[in-house]
Order: structure tokens, then C-alpha cells, then sequence
């Protein structure tokens, strides 16, 4: 549509002639022109203020309609840290998920020199029949080639080890005691794999158990690694034996007058003897430890009894009882406590606060109480 009022101009900028036309063509023009601006300002007009017309959408009554949010992105499952010390030791390592072996080694005079007894994370020394003791050996850290001479099992084997949920190695024993370790947790073997006669012993004391094949028998109810045994010091810090103790450098045990162990600290470690001499493996090692825990026992006489007609005494490991803690060349009176037979060991200062180990091998000495007696020097 023309603008009436604007000017036109020819290229050479000239203004064209007007020409001149009758009065009554002008006025047809002019309403003419009037005419179609109104309606094109009405269709203008029309276009910006007609409302535009959206796609209906329910309303929620009272309901804010939800954002749009972006589609969930796929997290990936934190990957478990991996444990950094050995339960049984608290020693820092390349830790293997496996089950405690607990093994049950004799002491006699004709099983020493034992093979493979200095690998034990910890060992528990009873009394059995006669007054004589006997070992149970918890491996879980290192596995030696073998373990000489295995023997059988007493009444108070499964409440000592039942906490580990690991397997018990043995030979032969009465029913109850069997039955009773078995019903604290433990896996029970005493034959098949894993077992053999050596040539270089003589029967009994010729037992011997490979670790890897025995623990290759661990059932699906014995497979998870043990819980910790005890609350171990951290690298370079002290246990309670160093920061409440007195310095001592010598262990007397009275087990029994047979069973007497002798403890020296050498700067390092504590060195076992069977009385004034020295305790070794086949190897010619000497057992030694990082922590000596001496615990005062009840002792119960049970209805069983050996080949030699002698009752098989019991050493009770549940309720509470006073001890000793030896460690670092210092030691510390300590009160023992296990609540049930499955129930883990707790070892207690004199505040009733859990005391702590060194990182390392514990021996601990089940001391009958009134009959037994231990001291340090």
C-alpha cells in the first residue's frame, strides 16, 4: 500500500510534473485510502492483542505442577576398603580374607620340638590331664608348610576358640568335646584332607596338618575371617603395658609342676622356655612373643578320662577372672572377662577400659587359680 504523503524522485533527482485531476477523483482517493488504512489498523490491532491460544493442561487443586528434572545418572558402587591389619596380630599387611585355622598341638617332652608352632598368631596354653599342657594354636596370618605333632581335643577347646567362627584341627577326642566345640561355631576336622603320618615321629606324635589344604575344606558357614582378637596399639604408639606398668624382664608360670614356662624380654621380644630351657621349632627358632597374657582359671574335673584312668581337667574360660599383661618389657594387672562360651575374650585395665596390645604375636597362659601362680621380675 502507498504512502500518499511521501515524495517520489526520479534517478536523476528531478521532481516529476504533477498532473492534474478533476476534484471528484481526489476526494474518491482520499476516502479510498482512509477506507483500507482503518482496516488494516484493525487487523494490526487485532494481531497483538488477541490472546494466543495454549493446548489445555489439567490443574492439580492446590498441587504445584513438578519441575522436570534431568534423568538420573548411573553412581557407581564405592568399591569396600580393604582391611589393613591382621585381626589376630593388628599387624599392617596385605590382609587375605580367610578363616582362623585353630589347631590343637601337643607339649609333651616327646612332641618337642614342635613344627611350625611359630607361625601362630595366638596360642593358648592349657592344662590337660596329668599336668601337662597342651597348645591352641590360632593361625590365620601365616601359614606354615605344616603343623607337628597335632592331637586331640578338650573340653574347653571350643569356649576358648568358638569367638573366631574358624575350624578346629584335631585327633580324635571324646564325643561331648566335640560336640561342644562344634555347637560354639566351630568346623570340626579330624580326618581326610590335609592329615598325614610323618616318617621322622613316632605315633602319637606324628600328626602333622597342611594348613592351605585344611583351610581349602572350610565349609560356606566358615569362611569369613575372624573378628579382632584384641584393641591393638597403632604403629609407634604404646600399649597399656608401657603407659601403667612396671618394667620387668622375667615371666615365671606356674601351670602345674610340669607345665612351667619361663618368659625372658630380650630388648624385643619375649622368649619362651620350658623351664630353664629354651623352647624351639624344628628349625632351631625359639618361640617367642610379642604379648604374654597370663589368666588365672577355675579348673573342673569332667567325668572323661584318659588312657591312664585320670580325669580330664576343664580350665573355665567364662565369666571373669584376674591376669597379667606382658609386653614391651613391662607389665600390668589386668581382670579378664568373657561373657559366654562364644562370646569374644575382653581384657580390662583398672578402670574397666579395654587394654591395648602391641601389634603382634600373643601367648596366653590359662593358670589354674589356687593350685598355679605366676609372677614378674
Amino acid at each position: 500500500m502507498s504512502n500518499p504523503s511521501r515524495e517520489w524522485q526520479a534517478p536523476d533527482g528531478s521532481q516529476p510534473e504533477r498532473s492534474r485531476a478533476p476534484r471528484w477523483r481526489i476526494w474518491l482517493i482520499i476516502v479510498t485510502a482512509v477506507v483500507v488504512v482503518a482496516a488494516g489498523t484493525t487487523v494490526i490491532v487485532s494481531a497483538v492483542t488477541k490472546p494466543k491460544t495454549l493446548p489445555s493442561q489439567p490443574i492439580a487443586s492446590g498441587v504445584p505442577s513438578p519441575s522436570p528434572t534431568a534423568s538420573p545418572r548411573s553412581v557407581p558402587t564405592p568399591t569396600p576398603t580393604p582391611e589393613t591389619t591382621w585381626p589376630l596380630t593388628g599387624m599392617p599387611g596385605d590382609v587375605v580374607q580367610r578363616p582362623a585355622l585353630v589347631v590343637k598341638v601337643e607339649n609333651s617332652s616327646d612332641a618337642r620340638p614342635q613344627e611350625g608352632l611359630d607361625s601362630a598368631d595366638i596360642v593358648f596354653e592349657e592344662m590337660v590331664e596329668g599336668g601337662i599342657s597342651r597348645y591352641v594354636a590360632m593361625f590365620n596370618s601365616t601359614l606354615p608348610t605344616h603343623i607337628v605333632p597335632v592331637r586331640s581335643i578338650r573340653p574347653m577347646d571350643g569356649p576358648i576358640a568358638g569367638w573366631t567362627n574358624g575350624i578346629i584341627v584335631f585327633a580324635g577326642g571324646k564325643d561331648r568335646f566335640k560336640t561342644r566345640a562344634q555347637t560354639d561355631g566351630l568346623q570340626l576336622i579330624s580326618t581326610g584332607s590335609g592329615l598325614g603320618r610323618v616318617s621322622d615321629r613316632v605315633a602319637p606324635h606324628n600328626l602333622a596338618g597342611n594348613p592351605e589344604k585344611l583351610l581349602a575344606r572350610a565349609d560356606a558357614n566358615h569362611q569369613a575371617p575372624p573378628p579382632p582378637f584384641a584393641t591393638f596399639a597403632t604403629a609407634g604408639a604404646q600399649g597399656t603395658a608401657q603407659t601403667q606398668g612396671t618394667p620387668a624382664s622375667k615371666l615365671t608360670i606356674n601351670i602345674s609342676s610340669i607345665a612351667q614356662p619361663r618368659w625372658t624380654w630380650d630388648g624385643q621380644k619375649w622368649l619362651r622356655f620350658e623351664k630353664d630351657k629354651p623352647a624351639v621349632v624344628v628349625s632351631g627358632a625359639q618361640l617367642s612373643a610379642t604379648n604374654v597374657l597370663v589368666l588365672g582359671v577355675d579348673i573342673v574335673m569332667q567325668p572323661e578320662v584318659d588312657a591312664n584312668n585320670v580325669h580330664v581337667p576343664e580350665s573355665i574360660v567364662t565369666g571373669q577372672g584376674q591376669g597379667m599383661l606382658a609386653s614391651a618389657g613391662s607389665t600390668v594387672p589386668i581382670t579378664w572377662k568373657k561373657d559366654t562360651e562364644t562370646s569374644p575374650w575382653q581384657f580390662l585395665d583398672a578402670n574397666g577400659q579395654p587394654v591395648t596390645l602391641l601389634p603382634g604375636i600373643t601367648w596366653v597362659e590359662l593358670v589354674p587359680n589356687g593350685t598355679g601362680n605366676w609372677s614378674a621380675s
